[in-house]
Parts: structure tokens; C-alpha cells; sequence
């Protein structure tokens, strides 16, 4: 799957900013990156900070850019730019200021203006100090009302090759609408495509095509018509129980009609309680390794890492959200 992304990368490179320049595992991950050719890291914060702790953590970070909010010659540009991006809320020069000098909001605004390609935050802060300040800016793309998020999951087989899932949304919508359902799915299906998912796409429920009932039922169900509706050409079915969805021979008994149960790759849960159950599910019980959140719906790629992540997880998100911009 990476050979693919960063293939993707080698063909057009890109900049990506860490918000949280000095932390040891951007450091590591920036090394990483610094030495190939596909990918460039701009380091938010104070210059010698981050150059001290590179050092100290034995890390080479030689060619990266590194830019400090106090120091930013672009500042007066920056913040003109940030009242007219907030105007309607009233924001003042002297509000902007102080919001730019917070490195997610920096970063952020380093990608408005073009200086970068994508973002990478969340090592140290939570995914709503990332969230906030990309709907404020970058907001939300054409047609799409949310961001929302997916995670792709890998896990390797005997053959060598990999087994890669998507599964939306886990971490943002916590009970989304029908028609919020609609629009993760659809931004599901083209994330999954990024990754060399051919994507047959379920709405989960505990219900096979009418086998239960109840609101729930409903809204999956519901929400799967309008998507069939709105995406013609792709493969989407449901609602469907999850061992409907992925095994053949329960597929064959409960809805052998379905062009999806049996074979499904793309899934979308019915809120964020099952959908984040279920991810940690493949992960922890069925060997998949899962990248992610990936953010969706933004006129950006910026993604949020985990605060428990190591330099690994940061460098693979780092591929992951570059290659989508």
C-alpha cells in the first residue's frame, strides 16, 4: 500500500507541516522523511528548541524547514488574511495575532496560504485543537457539509500481498444523519481508492435487508438508498449485519442477491460508538494494523495523530496525508 502512496509522492512531491516541531517523534519521522526524495517537513516553532532537541535525540533534520510563529516575516500578510477568513465572527487584529501564534493555527494558516501542501498535528493535543481551526480555515470542500473520517486498515496474508479495509467514520460524527451517512460514504469510497481499495461498500446495522427493525435499521437503510442513488456505479448494499457483509456463505443464506455481502472492503458504521468498537475490534483481535483518522470533506488534506503514537505511526500518517493532497 505505501509502495503506491509514496509512488503517488515521487511523481508530484509536497510539504507538510507538523505543528509540534520540538516533540521527539516529529524529529524521528522528519529524519525519516529528510532522507528520501518525495516528501519535505516544515517544523512549526522556536528554531533553536527544535535544532537543540534534534540533536540531543540524535536526529539528522538537515534540510528541513523550520519556522517560528514569533519570527514569521509573513506575520502582518497572515494575519490580514485570518480577519478576512473570520470577519463574520468579529475576529480582531489583536484576537488573530494571538491565535497565530498557536502552532495549530499556524500551521493551518501556512497551508491557506499555499506554503505547504497538508498537515500533520495532534501528537501532544487533542483531535478538536486540530479539527477547529481546519474547519475555521481551510473549511469544508463543495457540496460536503462535514468533515468526517476514516480509518484504513492493512493486515498481511500468506500470499504476500496485503488485505486493505476502510472504515467510516470511527472518530468525528458521533451520530450522524442519514444524509451525513451519504456523504461519509462518499467520502469514504474515494479515500479508499487512494489506497488500492476497489471499494464494495456495506451500511452496517444488526439487520440484513429487513431481517430486523427499528430507527436504526431505518436510518442505514434509508441512508444506503440515497447513496445508491447519489453513486449509481458504485458498489454499495445494505443494510447489512457485519458477517453478511465479509463471509460468503452467510452472504449465500441471508441475502445471496446482494452484489457486496460476501465481499465487502468498504464499511460505514451508524455512529461513532460502533464504528470506533469496531476498528479497534480488527486491530487488536484480527491483526490488521489500522492508519488514522484519516480526515475527510476538508479543501485540505490535515490529519490528527494519536497522542500515544510513535515516530513509525507519524511517518506512515505523514505518506498518508501528503499523497492526498
Amino acid at each position: 500500500m505505501f509502495g503506491k502512496l509514496i509512488q503517488i509522492l515521487k511523481d508530484s512531491p509536497k510539504t507538510i507541516v507538523f505543528t509540534e516541531g520540538s516533540d521527539p517523534r516529529i524529529l524521528e519521522a522528519s529524519s525519516r522523511i529528510l532522507a528520501s526524495d518525495f516528501l519535505k517537513p516544515i517544523l512549526v516553532g522556536n528554531v533553536d528548541e527544535i535544532k537543540n532537541a534534534a540533536k540531543e535525540s540524535g536526529f539528522n533534520i538537515d534540510g528541513a524547514t523550520i519556522i517560528d510563529p514569533a519570527d514569521f516575516d509573513r506575520m502582518e500578510e497572515m494575519i490580514d488574511l485570518f480577519c478576512e477568513i473570520r470577519k463574520s465572527k468579529g475576529v480582531t487584529r489583536e484576537d488573530a495575532a494571538k491565535m497565530l501564534s498557536q502552532a495549530n493555527y499556524f500551521g493551518t494558516m501556512l497551508v491557506k496560504m499555499g506554503l505547504a501542501d497538508a498537515l500533520l498535528g495532534g501528537a501532544t493535543y487533542s483531535t478538536a485543537d486540530t479539527v477547529r481551526p481546519a474547519l475555521q480555515i481551510i473549511k469544508t470542500k463543495p457540496g460536503n457539509t462535514i468533515v468526517s473520517s476514516c480509518f484504513i486498515l492493512v493486515r498481511s496474508r500468506a500470499t504476500g500481498e496485503n488485505e486493505v479495509i476502510a472504515m467510516g467514520d470511527c472518530a468525528i460524527n458521533i451520530k450522524p444523519t442519514e444524509d451525513q451517512l451519504v456523504e461519509i460514504a462518499a467520502e469514504t469510497i474515494k479515500c479508499a481508492r487512494t489506497f488500492g481499495i476497489e471499494p464494495k461498500t456495506a451500511f452496517l446495522s444488526y439487520s440484513t435487508l429487513g431481517s430486523g427493525k427499528g430507527e436504526d435499521v431505518d436510518k442505514m437503510r434509508n441512508a444506503c438508498a440515497k447513496a445508491k442513488e447519489l453513486m449509481p456505479d458504485e458498489a454499495i448494499d445494505g443494510e447489512l449485519q457485519f458477517d453478511a457483509a465479509v463471509a460468503p456463505a452467510v452472504a449465500r443464506t441471508k441475502c445471496p442477491e446482494s452484489p457486496v455481502a460476501g465481499y465487502a472492503n468498504t464499511f460505514i458504521f451508524p455512529d461513532i460508538n460502533a464504528g470506533n468498537i469496531g476498528y479497534k475490534i480488527a486491530q487488536r483481535l484480527g491483526g490488521f494494523e489500522a492508519y488514522g483518522p484519516v480526515l475527510l470533506g476538508l479543501n485540505a488534506p490535515i490529519n490528527d495523530l494519536s497522542r500515544g503514537c510513535n515516530a513509525a505511526e507519524v511517518y506512515s500518517m505523514a505518506i498518508i496525508t501528503a499523497a492526498l493532497a
